[in-house]
This record gives C-alpha cells, structure tokens and sequence, in this order.
C-alpha cells in the first residue's frame, strides 16, 4: 500500500478518547474493491487491526481457518444460524479494545458519483446490541487507483488517498428502544449521514440531497453490479466527478 498510494490521515487523534475498553466500529464508505485495504492499512499503522466480517465458510479450511479462529475474524453465517457465535466474537474483540470493520452499504455504492447510497443495518444493530461506539470514516482516492469494477490498477501517475475519521456518531437516542425495523432504519442513517459528511468534506462538495437507493433503481443491494458498471467511466479508468 505504501508503495502503490501516497497517504493523508485525517482526525486520527479520535480514536484515542473513546469511551469503555475503547474497542469501536469502523464504518467506511464503500466506492473501490481496495476500500478494506486502504482503510485496514490506515487502522493497522495507529495501531487497530482492524477485524473483518467474513463468511463463515472461510473458517473451515485446516489452515485458513485456524488462522482466521486466531486472529479473531467474525464469522457471518448467511442461513442465521451463527448469529449468536458472531455476536460473542464480537463482544470479545470489543472487550479487548479492537475495531470491527463494516461497510453499511453492504456492497460497493451504486450511486453513479460514488457517495454512499442507502445503507444496511447491520452495523447499527451489532452497535446498539453491545453498546460499542460507531466511528464514521470516509476516504477518497483510492477510486482512482482501482476504479469500480475495473479489472486493473491505474498506478502511473502515482495516486493519493485521504482518510478522514469522524467523531463517534451519537445513536443514545436509540438507547433502550426495541430493535426494531424503525429503530435500525433510523439509527442506520444517522450513520450514513455522518459518513457523507465527511466523504463532503474531503471531495468538497454538497452530497445529493436524496441517498441512492439501489431498490428504486431496480438494482440488486448485493454483489457486483457488473452490467452498469460495464457501461460507466468507472471501468476505463475514468473517476465519477
């Protein structure tokens, strides 16, 4: 990473004064497939290696999955059947002062301009459950290393990304209340609301008034979004403006 981008880290004195064990929830925006790179390499070198959410099929291999038990990856099991076991690893790398890293948007944006669309729950439901503090981040950059659903690196000219870390996003509010569709909904976009404040801050520019939302747009939340991302500037090596 040193190698192939030019770095600037922004509000890293934020992860010093948390609140508890100091063990948070990393939520980026998500635009580039080497968002978990850049941003885990931003958390490993202040000294929070940053925890994944991996499918629980990872976790079976002989020696992948020693290692992934080890380092304390979070299985997801896709049927529900390990949410309880997600939950108890996550607990423990919070206790333990970890990050758990978690894109809201479950899947590169499709917004066409690269701001963050409608966000899942997830993060808020795991945030609410435990009582661990959220911390929005957002990068820019790195898009122009890797464009969505481009099939190469674009390294020459030498390329910089920015990463900014927003203060603890405030969910008390929720503290108490079921967790519900309505409450997650609500606690959900108070997270991508302060992770599209600072993506505005960093790109200088006012965000869209309304979040993409892939459903109105007869787009799947899930996986690649191959065909539109075929036809976009974003697959020639061309950067949304």
């Amino acid at each position: 990473m040193n190698a192939l981008l030019g770095k600037t880290w922004l509000g890293a004195e934020r992860l010093q004064n948390l609140p508890g064990s100091g063990g948070f929830i990393a939520c980026p925006n998500h635009c580039t497939e080497i968002d978990p790179l850049v941003v885990g390499h931003m958390l490993y070198n202040l000294g929070r290696p940053p925890h994944f959410l991996a499918k629980a099929g990872l976790f079976k291999p002989p020696v992948l999955g020693p290692i992934m038990r080890h380092t304390k990856q979070i299985p997801v099991d896709r049927s529900g059947t390990g949410a309880g076991q997600s939950l108890e690893v996550a607990r423990e790398v919070l206790d333990e002062g970890g990050a758990i890293l978690i894109y809201p948007e479950g899947t590169l944006t499709r917004d066409p301009a690269l701001w963050p669309m409608k966000g899942h729950t997830g993060a808020a439901r795991l945030a609410l459950k435990t009582g661990a503090p959220v911390v929005p981040i957002a990068h820019w950059g790195a898009q122009e290393l890797f464009p969505r659903y481009a099939k190469r690196l674009y390294v020459w000219p030498r390329k910089r990304v920015r990463v900014l870390i927003g203060d603890p996003v405030d969910l008390s509010e929720f503290e108490g209340r079921p967790l519900d569709k309505a409450t997650l909904v609500a606690a959900t976009e108070k997270i991508m609301a302060a992770i599209t404040a600072l993506l505005a801050e960093l790109r200088g520019e006012e965000p869209p008034a309304e979040r993409w939302d892939p459903s109105a747009h007869q787009q799947s939340k899930h996986g690649r979004d191959v065909e539109r991302g075929a036809k976009g500037p974003a697959n020639d090596g061309g950067v949304p403006a």
